[in-house]
């Protein structure tokens, strides 16, 4: 077990932005190169030389030892296009993979790494294989780990949006709503790294990504660690940026899925505040005020926040691991119910459908009808409402009524049924008669606008062809 550092210098770090950027990481372990520049692919000139890695100071030395790859150049399969961000372990470099003609992001270690040893190319191995193995829509997407030149490679899916650091930077603190979805996403990628058995150790804004459709994406799996697995980290290193390292990381050097969850704490509030919770002018006050000090609440600095998204943040923050949810599972259904608690159905279907004209609305007691003007000149009725589930699994029920379930109609609509590539056939009481019904559901607190809005289309397109099919009308 690794001891509190006794002394600052014990801890590697270099920052402009004081200790927002610090990464603290065990030399020799991993393919690091800072997060901002490795994970940020929002290109060369918004990167510049904003943030240094440890290993500009570890690994200063070396730097320039050797070969550099040029811009233009080919390195094995791929082209080097552009440089996207760089540290002391190397380079990312927006690619093209010149077999399969696509693009990527090739993140190359600077020349003569590989000769400190064995130890660095199979752990780089390791955590490669450990990121390829994660396949999940919001985790970025590792294609395949090389070597060239002397060199090892590691090619990833290129995100071609900026990190949610950058966002904030420019437009400033998130709307609630917009904070809570990205971050349930996140929780959701991390829930699935956690049940491989990979911890990410290094969760924070600068490592989370927003592709060009909105969708974020965890990025940066230099410091993941497989569960289990032993490490050898020496006395007074600690794998982490310091602002999001939980007090037991700093005072034991153990990571485990509930300090990803305080990491992921951490990062919420710096999206609904646009700063981060503790600061001081020194290392050793840094550490102690995330040890010791008082969190100050999210609402102190923007009051408009609700009740429960401050109770949110303080759990997922909260100083004993104990008392966090305790893995990425629990993090997910946490941030899920305080989403369905603030989303109501009026304000979701505005943002789904306020601007398609084949539609319209209004509100019928805990329920809304849509009314669909489909193409052929018919219409269909589509139902959404509020599910009677638990809070934290509060769903939206999206349906429209086909027609009377009669006995006769019961193959037919079967075999219809296992047509439908989009929602079911299913029977429901209407006006106390069973009538069929197409049926979708979806978490009401994450739901996207662009799939509510196609799920109501889809609903009432193939609520209208039962309803065709079977009886000829157009009454519903």
């Amino acid at each position: 077990m690794n001891k509190q550092p006794s002394h600052a210098s014990e801890f590697l770090w270099s920052t402009p932005d004081a200790f927002e950027e610090t990464k603290i990481a065990a030399p020799g372990t991993n393919l690091e190169l800072e997060t901002g520049a490795a994970a940020g692919l929002y290109g060369a000139a918004e990167v510049g030389n904003n943030v240094q890695s440890v290993w500009d100071i570890a690994s200063s030395p070396e730097m320039g030892a050797g070969e550099d790859i040029v811009v233009g150049q080919k390195f094995s399969i791929y082209r080097c296009d552009a440089l996207l961000g760089q540290g002391g372990m190397g380079k990312v470099y927006l690619a093209y993979h010149t077999e399969l003609a696509r693009p990527c992001a090739l993140k190359i270690t600077s020349p003569g790494k590989l000769t400190r040893g064995d130890d660095l190319k199979v752990r780089t191995a390791e955590e490669a294989r450990s990121a390829a193995a994660l396949i999940h829509p919001n985790i970025v997407t590792v294609h395949a780990l090389g070597e060239a030149r002397g060199r090892q490679y590691i090619e990833m899916e290129l995100v071609a949006g900026g990190s949610l650091k950058h966002l904030l930077r420019r437009e400033g603190p998130l709307p609630t709503l917009q904070a809570l979805r990205w971050m349930s996403a996140i929780a959701s990628g991390m829930d699935y790294a956690h049940r491989q058995g990979i911890l990410h150790r290094d969760i924070k804004p600068e490592n989370i990504l927003i592709c060009g459709r909105g969708v974020p994406k965890l990025a940066d799996f230099g410091l993941a660690h497989r569960i289990g697995r032993g490490e050898y980290i020496p006395r007074g290193f600690v794998c982490g940026t310091l602002p999001y390292l939980a007090p037991e990381v700093i005072q034991t050097g153990d990571h485990s899925t509930a300090t990803d969850v305080y990491a992921l704490g951490v990062s919420l509030y710096y999206l609904l505040t646009g700063r981060l919770p503790f600061y001081a002018d020194s290392l050793e006050d840094f550490t102690q005020q995330i040890l010791t000090a008082p969190c100050p609440e999210v609402r102190e600095l923007r009051p408009e926040i609700p009740l429960n998204v401050a109770g949110l943040v303080s759990r997922l923050m909260a100083r004993e691991a104990s008392n966090r949810p305790s893995s990425g599972t629990e993090a997910w259904h946490l941030l899920n119910s305080v989403l369905g608690q603030l989303r109501d159905v009026q304000s979701i279907l505005d943002e789904a459908l306020g601007y398609d004209p084949t539609v319209s609305w209004i509100r019928c007691g805990e329920k809304y009808c849509v009314r669909v003007q489909r193409p052929d000149g018919r219409q269909q009725r589509v139902f959404i409402e509020s599910s009677e589930h638990r809070s934290d699994e509060q769903l939206l029920l999206i349906y429209s009524v086909c027609c009377p379930a009669e006995s006769s109609f019961y193959e037919t609509a079967l075999r219809m049924n296992a047509e439908f590539s989009h929602g079911g056939l299913a029977i429901r009481e209407v006006d106390g008669a069973p009538h069929f019904v197409m049926v979708d559901t979806y978490p009401r607190g994450t739901v996207d606008s662009e799939e509510l809005r196609k799920s109501v289309h889809e609903i009432a397109e193939h609520a209208d062809q039962v309803e065709k099919w079977l009886t000829g009308e157009d009454r519903n």
